[in-house]
C-alpha cells in the first residue's frame, strides 16, 4: 500500500478547562525532518512527540503545531505587594505635593503594569497535560495518515497505468528486436550488389553472413529486454505489499532506466528507438510521482 508524503492532520481536545490543538503537515524529503513548535511552557514535551512521529511516520518533512489553551482562574494570577505599594506611596506623595482630595481607588492600580502577574505553564503542569496531548497527537497523526492514503491510491494507479504502458512498448521490442538484424542482412546485401554489379565484382556471401552476425552480437539486447520485463514485475509487486516502499520503488525504477538505456544505446532501429522513447518518457513519470511516496 503506497503512502503519500504530502499530508495535513489536525485534532482538537478539550478536557476541564484545557484546549488541546495540533496541527500536522508533511512534505516529501528523502528522510524524516521533524520541527516542532509548542506553546510557552510545552517545549519538553517535544522528544515525546518526536518519539510518537517516528514511530507512525518514516520519511518526510513534518511540521507539527502544538497550541494549548488554558482557562485561567483565579489562582493563576498573583497580587505583586511590593510593586503595588511603590505605586501607592508615589500616588499618595502626588496628592499631598498636588494637594487632590480624592484619593484613588484600589481598584484603578490593579492594571497598571507588573501589579498582577499571571503564572506561565511550567513542567510540572506540562507533564500533567501529556496524557491529553498524547490523545491530540494520535488523532492528528491518524487524520494525516487518512489524508495520505487517498492520494496514495491515485498515485498507485497512476504509476500501475506507467508500467502497463512501459510494459507495452517493451512487449513492442521483443516482437521487433529478432527482425531487426534480417532486415539489415536485406538491406546490406542490396547495397553491396547494386556496388559490386557497377564494378563487375562478385559477392562473397561469406562476407555478408560475418557483418550480419557482427551486427547481430552489437544490436543483440535480449539479456536487457528479460532484466526489465522482470524490473516491471519486480515493481509491481512491491506496490502490492503492505508497507509503502518508495525507496525500494526508486531502486527499481532506476535500474529500469538503466535497462532502458542500453537498449537504447544497442538498437540501430528507428522503431525500436521510438519504443525506448516511449518507455524513457513513463519511467520518468514515474521516478517524478515515486519522489513523494514515502
Amino acid at each position: 500500500m503506497l503512502l503519500s508524503m504530502t499530508g495535513f492532520g489536525e485534532a482538537r481536545r478539550q478536557k476541564g478547562g484545557l484546549t488541546v490543538c495540533i496541527e500536522v503537515r508533511t512534505v516529501n524529503n528523502r528522510f524524516l525532518k521533524l520541527g516542532v513548535r509548542c506553546s510557552e511552557g510545552y517545549s519538553a514535551l517535544e522528544p515525546r512527540i518526536e518519539q510518537a512521529i517516528r514511530g507512525r511516520i518514516r520519511r518526510g518533512t513534518v511540521q507539527l503545531l502544538l497550541r494549548v489553551e488554558q482557562k485561567h482562574g483565579a489562582d493563576d494570577y498573583r497580587i505583586n505587594a511590593d510593586i503595588l505599594g511603590r505605586y501607592r506611596k508615589q500616588l499618595d506623595a502626588l496628592e499631598r505635593e498636588w494637594g487632590a482630595g480624592e484619593p484613588i481607588a484600589l481598584a484603578a492600580l490593579l492594571g497598571l503594569p507588573g501589579v498582577v502577574e499571571e503564572h506561565g505553564p511550567d513542567v510540572n503542569r506540562a507533564e500533567r497535560d501529556w496524557p491529553i496531548i498524547r490523545e491530540t497527537l494520535e488523532a492528528a497523526v491518524g487524520n494525516l495518515e487518512q489524508m495520505r492514503r487517498e492520494e496514495g491510491k491515485t498515485m498507485l494507479a497512476d504509476l500501475t497505468e506507467n508500467c502497463r504502458l512501459a510494459a507495452a512498448s517493451l512487449s513492442e521490442i521483443e516482437a521487433r528486436a529478432p527482425l531487426v538484424a534480417d532486415e539489415y542482412r536485406a538491406r546490406l546485401h542490396e547495397r553491396l550488389r547494386s556496388s559490386l554489379a557497377e564494378l563487375d565484382v562478385a559477392l562473397d556471401p561469406g562476407d555478408v553472413v560475418r557483418e550480419v552476425a557482427l551486427f547481430a552480437e552489437r544490436a543483440d539486447v535480449a539479456e536487457e529486454m528479460i532484466r526489465l520485463g522482470s524490473h516491471l514485475a519486480q515493481f509491481e509487486a512491491i506496490m502490492k505489499e503492505p508497507g509503502s516502499a518508495g525507496r525500494k520503488l526508486e531502486f527499481v525504477a532506476q535500474e529500469m532506466l538503466r535497462e532502458t538505456n542500453t537498449i537504447g544505446s544497442k538498437a540501430n532501429d528507428v522503431i525500436l528507438t521510438r519504443h525506448v522513447i516511449e518507455i524513457k518518457t513513463a519511467l520518468e513519470r514515474i521516478r517524478e510521482m515515486l519522489q513523494n511516496v514515502e
